[in-house]
């Protein structure tokens, strides 16, 4: 859920991409070509809406100075009830980021951010046992059109595998699951490690 991260694998991707136009995926699990790409999911703010960052980065964008960003997660429905029901996700599962410009000027706005129209990137983190790890990233471009999968020597599943609370996800920001995997004991070793090495500093 990192922009810099999120942003650095969705480049590797539309460098590297040439696909055709197929129909649209209105349904919640993976659609994929004969050649293994993913049709986006363009029913996904249909979907169960997980949490909003603002400007969130481990590392920051030079190129963003002086914008704002919020970034969205919505999940397909079949995963989120998994998921609150055991602290984990099942096989099928979509997870779509969607990066909206922010803006301070507009209509009778006087202080604060809101969302505007400008869609700035959109990736999908998808779980199914087809894949090395069982995880994998994908991008998508302004024309929803299917996406190779995002080379596994991208930043994006270093930093979720050693960072993510929960089987590679960022479950540490999205504040009502966080409480699910901590009554399910399913927080990852490395999220925990992150978590006293945050608080150990801050004792300091």
């Amino acid at each position: 859920m990192i922009r810099y991260c999120a942003l650095l694998c969705l480049s590797a991707l539309l460098l590297a991409q040439n696909a055709a136009k197929t129909a649209p995926n209105n349904s919640n699990v993976p659609v994929y070509t004969s050649d293994g790409r993913l049709v986006f999911p363009a029913n996904y703010r249909e979907w169960i809406y997980l949490t909003t960052g603002m400007d969130m980065d481990y590392n920051p964008d030079p190129s963003m100075a002086g914008h704002s960003m919020f970034d969205n997660v919505f999940v397909n429905p079949e995963a989120y009830k998994v998921f609150v029901a055991t602290g984990t996700w099942p096989d099928g599962t979509m997870l779509v980021l969607e990066g909206r410009m922010a803006a301070n000027k507009g209509s009778i706005n006087k202080a604060g951010h809101f969302q505007t129209n400008d869609v700035m990137m959109r990736s999908v983190h998808v779980k199914d046992s087809r894949f090395d790890g069982k995880w994998a990233f994908f991008g998508s471009d302004d024309e929803g059109k299917p996406t190779k999968q995002i080379p596994k020597e991208a930043v994006c599943y270093s930093c979720h595998d050693q960072h993510a609370a929960v089987d590679t996800t960022f479950v540490q920001f999205y504040p009502t699951l966080l409480e699910v995997a901590k009554s399910k004991g399913t927080l990852s070793p490395a999220y925990l490690k992150d978590e006293a090495a945050t608080a150990g500093a801050s004792a300091k």
